[in-house]
């Protein structure tokens, strides 16, 4: 299965950690290292762990906010999909307490407040998802209707439509591209 079709079987699932619930509604993937955007382009000891088996959560901290991907494999691949936003369906308080007197579907929406709603930090690097116990992936809820676009915030590869989402849904984030995002063609060389 690729990393795209990891990423979309993503979208609509539950991902529960530290009390908190959500349904997953934006991600996007990335393709280890064939692809000039991901962390694990270039192998260092910081993106070591997307060289591992899949299932494993791969987080990052950047601007002060933890960042969790899940792993998709194969081994050496090191692939992942960013979770970028999610509804919060249980815990709401612990949510609210973890990020503070913002709208509902304003909780989970973006990467690091996605994290932070649901307490993911670096502690939890190499965390099993199918496993737990603190951090466990879940089934689809339902079918999602999924739209697709370019990624978020990435100077390389920034044309790839790799960010997918669930069609309307409220805690989507905005698109923002990145000042010095190269063109597909710069990226290809």
């Amino acid at each position: 299965m690729s990393v795209l079709d990891r990423a979309r079987d993503l979208l609509g699932r539950e991902l529960t950690a530290y009390g908190v619930t959500v349904r997953i509604t934006e991600v996007e993937a990335y393709g280890g290292v064939t692809d000039p955007a991901s962390h694990a382009y270039t192998r260092t000891a910081r993106s070591e762990i997307m060289y591992g088996p899949p299932w494993r959560l791969y987080v990052y901290r950047i601007h002060g906010h933890h960042c969790a991907n899940i792993v998709t494999g194969p081994s050496e691949q090191a692939a992942a999909v960013l979770l970028r936003a999610g509804e919060v369906i249980d815990g709401l308080e612990l949510a609210r307490e973890r990020r503070g007197e913002v709208a509902h579907e304003a909780l989970g929406r973006g990467p690091g407040n996605l994290a932070r709603a649901l307490g993911i930090t670096l502690a939890d690097l190499d965390t099993d998802v199918r496993m737990g116990p603190a951090v466990v992936l879940g089934d689809r809820q339902s079918d999602v209707a999924v739209s697709e676009g370019p990624r978020v915030g990435v100077r390389r590869a920034a044309d790839r439509p790799w960010r997918l989402w669930a069609t309307g849904d409220p805690t989507v984030s905005a698109y923002r591209r990145h000042a010095r995002a190269e063109s597909s063609e710069e990226s290809a060389g």
